[in-house]
């Protein structure tokens, strides 16, 4: 019985080993060349950076890079499936295979990358949470809503970031709590709550949507630190990289003043830098499992990182944001991305 029972067990452990095999096999790059389409999760719908336009086109700072992405895979910026999330789907939807990367407005925190399954693949956009309230209310300061009831949408670091907020200035409030975001908006429209809160971004770009925007006033306390960026699921390497080196590549572009528009002259350059940004030269592509040119396509189908974020925040858009921390290093932002070498 018992050689039996070790065998049985051997065979188990055999069929195991073979199915891990088998699943780390099949890379995320696999299934979506195979699928022939990029699932990108994207906000339901968040002016500037993921929201469809009146064709039903999705534009946005997040939606430039998962067709970033499609376009270094397939030399095609359109082969996604876009799939609008709530923040409480996001993490789900991830973990499960519905989608192969989160491009969702999303804060990189410790707990979800370290055990939630989730590897953040870098940051497009630093942002802070803050305060809206109606002009009416007369406040001028975070510090002047003691006892205010306050908008906030549940299973965000928003959530915690308000309670640690009002603790640690000792100021009491009442939270009025919604799953989805047009349930918060409602309510603060409704005037259940004095104050909504929010990444500041998010702030700005809700503003526009609340009739007379001059009615409404984006408090000056940033509160938190709100590092936003584009998430895989852990154990695929490749995938991880592919997902971060894009991102990287359109910095680098800014940098190095390559551009949508003369991304096929520069092909000429005789910048090292710029020729292997643009697969001319060494075979960085292939080291991610894609083509040599795979940053040149990046940039003539997307554009650069600067103009991504102009036409969809910056000073191109409705928002008209400040690159602020979002600026490249060398201007005094906070936008770093390691060398192509």
């Amino acid at each position: 019985m018992k050689y039996w029972v070790a065998g049985c067990l051997a065979l188990l452990a055999g069929v195991s080993q073979l199915a891990s095999q088998a699943s780390a096999q099949t890379s995320t790059l696999d299934t979506v060349k195979s699928r022939g389409q990029l699932q990108c999760g994207v906000n339901t719908g968040l002016a500037g950076f993921s929201a469809p336009d009146d064709s039903g086109t999705w534009k946005g700072l997040d939606v430039d890079l998962c067709r970033a992405v499609s376009a270094a895979i397939f030399k095609d910026a359109n082969k996604i499936k876009f799939v609008p999330l709530t923040a409480k789907e996001r993490f789900t939807a991830l973990q499960s295979g519905e989608i192969d990367v989160l491009s969702r407005n999303t804060t990189w925190t410790m707990s979800r990358d370290t055990s939630a399954g989730l590897s953040f693949a870098g940051i497009n956009y630093f942002d802070g949470q803050g305060f809206m309230v109606k002009k009416s209310l007369d406040v001028v300061s975070a510090k002047e809503l003691s006892g205010a009831s306050i908008c906030v949408q549940t299973g965000t670091t928003t959530e915690l970031n308000l309670a640690d907020y009002f603790r640690s200035n000792k100021i009491e409030y009442d939270p009025v709590v919604f799953e989805k975001l047009p349930e918060v908006l409602a309510a603060y429209n409704a005037g259940r709550c004095d104050a909504f809160t929010t990444d500041v971004s998010q702030l700005y770009s809700i503003r526009l949507t609340l009739g007379n925007a001059a009615d409404h006033i984006v408090l000056p306390e940033i509160i938190s630190k709100e590092p936003l960026g584009p998430v895989v699921r852990q154990g695929d390497a490749q995938w991880a990289n592919i997902v971060r080196w894009t991102l990287y590549a359109m910095i680098n572009a800014e940098e190095l003043a390559v551009t949508q528009a003369n991304v096929d002259k520069m092909k000429n350059s005789k910048n090292p830098e710029i020729r292997r940004l643009l697969g001319v030269e060494g075979e960085f592509g292939q080291a991610i499992g894609l083509d040599n040119d795979w940053a040149y396509q990046i940039i003539k189908a997307v554009g650069n990182y600067g103009e991504s974020f102009d036409r969809n925040v910056g000073a191109g858009s409705l928002l008209g944001i400040a690159r602020g921390q979002n600026a490249l290093w060398k201007d005094g932002g906070l936008q770093y991305a390691p060398p192509i070498r």
